[in-house]
């Protein structure tokens, strides 16, 4: 499965309207109990988007050094830490639009990511788009945004999916033996093939194509992922410059 060069569909109107009244309900609640002078968001977003195996773990360091950010990335997959989100995620699936922009909005809001953030992992749908742009919209001053969109084939994120379940697999194995280190999450789609498969899938069909949708609104950068790091990390720095 590969990108094409056909700009990828854009939101009907009645998709817009409920992304709207998605991202007003969500605002409204959140500006009740913070108030509106708390509601503060980073100067600057880093969006990294990529199928899984396409190396954004690897690469945001490089675009935290690059951006000189001392705060972590805000990871969507690990604000959804509900048992409803874990099992959805652990067939390969994703979770609902309202709960994933709840979370994502409060995250944004903590004090560590006032100069700038990476957000990894959203938007992920067309709603979480709309919502999206809409956001950017509302801030004031609104901050400086950038696409960083990590491309791997199929096979490539399938195998790097299955190598990284072996990593971890032996990782936890030993940590369990000698009792020293932290277990890392087992995730299902990491020890089974089709899994794996159905999770690049879902990724590339669903996510991939609503992130390419913002190219039209926002600095965007496709990057060829499945080259030797070194490359990869080049082409982040010439693409961030």
């Amino acid at each position: 499965m590969t990108p094409t060069n056909k700009t990828p569909a854009a939101a009907t109107g009645d998709e817009i309207q409920k992304a709207r009244a998605l991202f007003e309900s969500t605002w409204a609640a959140l500006e009740a109990e913070l108030g509106r002078d708390n509601m503060r968001f980073p100067k600057e977003l880093i969006l990294l988007g990529g199928a899984p195996g396409s190396g954004k773990g690897t690469q945001t360091d490089v675009i935290r050094n690059l951006r000189g950010m001392t705060c972590q990335p805000v990871v969507v997959s690990s604000l959804l830490n509900s048992p409803e989100a874990r099992a959805i995620k652990a067939a390969g699936g994703m979770v609902g639009d309202r709960e994933v922009l709840g979370l994502v909005l409060r995250e944004l809001m903590k004090p560590e990511y006032r100069n700038g953030t990476i957000l990894d992992g959203f938007p992920r749908t067309k709603a979480q788009v709309e919502t999206f742009k809409l956001l950017i919209n509302k801030i004031t001053p609104a901050p400086r945004i950038h696409i960083v969109a990590l491309f791997v084939s199929e096979q490539t994120s399938v195998d790097r999916q299955l190598h990284r379940g072996r990593q971890i697999k032996k990782h936890n194995e030993e940590v369990r033996r000698t009792g020293v280190g932290t277990l890392e999450e087992e995730r299902p789609t990491d020890f089974d093939e089709p899994l794996a498969h159905t999770r690049y899938r879902v990724f590339m069909e669903q996510t991939w194509a609503a992130f390419e949708s913002l190219k039209d609104s926002f600095a965007y950068h496709y990057i060829k992922a499945e080259a030797p790091i070194p490359e990869v990390e080049k082409s982040i720095r010439d693409a961030l410059k």
